[in-house]
């Protein structure tokens, strides 16, 4: 087969994974029950086409949530945590709550699809993300250091699904959402009496 043959029908099928993807994403943040004939149907190619590239629903949800976990990656790498590390945890929650809002009926598809230990795995780089400030803010003596910065980190990690989820009830403003979310972080893990807490100023 000619080169050129060779080399338009790989960028075909490149084309056809991108869609792939995009077409999930965009059917499992309707409705995280979403098959794979609605998935192919969205991205208007056929089982076989799409099958040939993710040989199983597993495999098309973690593609998915991949995806939005890279664009999320992308949102928070901008988010300055060189500062006072409860100006850092502020901002993370705020923004981190934004991409969980978008991704959550993804999340949740992926945690019925993929064991919890891949779906843990698929987070280990936001969560050392956490894990750093949340270790900053506690050597800085800002942050509480009679817990563990893990067990603060999943603390957090339940502050932000748990707001998704009264969002999603009709309990929760989202207007308010990035606001409540940060400052139930704060809460969390500052330091009571460790100075300017939550934006205000130094005692």
């Amino acid at each position: 087969m000619p080169r050129s043959d060779t080399t338009a029908r790989r960028a075909d099928a490149r084309q056809n994974a991108e869609k792939i993807v995009q077409a999930a994403v965009a059917c499992l943040g309707r409705n995280p029950q979403a098959s794979m004939n609605d998935i192919a149907q969205e991205a208007g190619v056929g089982r076989v086409t799409l099958y040939g590239h993710f040989p199983s629903r597993e495999a098309l949800v973690e593609a998915a949530l991949v995806r939005l976990l890279a664009r999320g990656d992308e949102v928070l790498e901008t988010v300055d945590l060189g500062g006072d590390p409860r100006d850092g945890l502020r901002a993370l929650m705020e923004s981190g709550w934004l991409l969980i809002a978008q991704a959550s009926s993804v999340l949740q598809a992926a945690e019925e699809a993929l064991s919890p230990r891949r779906v843990q795995e698929l987070h280990a780089k936001p969560e050392q993300r956490v894990h750093g400030l949340i270790r900053r803010g506690q050597a800085e003596r800002v942050f509480r250091a009679d817990i563990a910065a893990d067990l603060l980190s999943s603390v957090l990690h339940h502050i932000v699904h748990g707001a998704a989820g009264d969002v999603a009830a009709g309990r929760l403003d989202p207007a308010d959402a990035p606001h409540v979310v940060a400052e139930m972080a704060l809460a969390v893990c500052a330091l009571p009496g460790a100075g300017r807490m939550c934006g205000g100023l130094d005692g």
